[in-house]
């Protein structure tokens, strides 16, 4: 039986760490869902269950090793129905992953640009330094020129464990 799916969790480009988490809703009589996560050279895989019997929320989660061989920073999060039907949906969603953005990646806090921001002068108060290219991987789908930031505009800063 084929599996309708609705992701909820992650959002497109959303900022992930090594523990994907991953939830929905999936109208199915009872499936599986595969989960795999790829930069288009390396993948890794997983599976959750999306229970049996009508319409029902499900959570997953796909841990990405430390020693992974990720060489980009952009992923493709694939969730496919795994029963064996070959026309079953996939989602496919790109996902940013933050342990190749910034070594020790723990999380992200928002920052609203004020005006006279740079990224430059974001990254000096954030990361004491000026290498803004975190900032500006974190967010390459909302900035597409590092030197057009915007008053108002929210940007995700991401943050270090270490």
């Amino acid at each position: 039986m084929t599996i309708t799916l609705d992701i909820q969790q992650p959002q497109p480009f959303d900022l992930v760490g090594s523990k994907i988490l991953i939830a929905g809703n999936a109208a199915a009589f009872e499936g599986t869902l595969s989960i795999r996560v790829s930069d288009g050279h390396d993948e890794y895989a997983s599976f959750t269950n999306v229970g049996s019997l009508g319409l029902k929320q499900f959570q997953g989660f796909i841990d990405i090793p430390d020693t992974n061989s990720f060489q980009l920073n952009r992923l493709f999060l694939t969730l496919a129905d795994d029963t064996g039907n070959e026309n079953g949906p996939a989602v496919v969603i790109p996902v940013l992953f933050g342990p190749k953005i910034l070594p020790g990646y723990g999380g992200w806090q928002p920052y609203t640009v004020q005006a006279g921001d740079t990224l430059t002068k974001i990254a000096q108060q954030q990361y004491g330094d000026s290498n803004f290219q975190p900032i500006l991987e974190a967010n390459q789908n909302v900035v597409t020129n590092p030197n057009l930031i915007f008053p108002g505009q929210v940007l995700r800063i991401p943050r270090s464990d270490i």
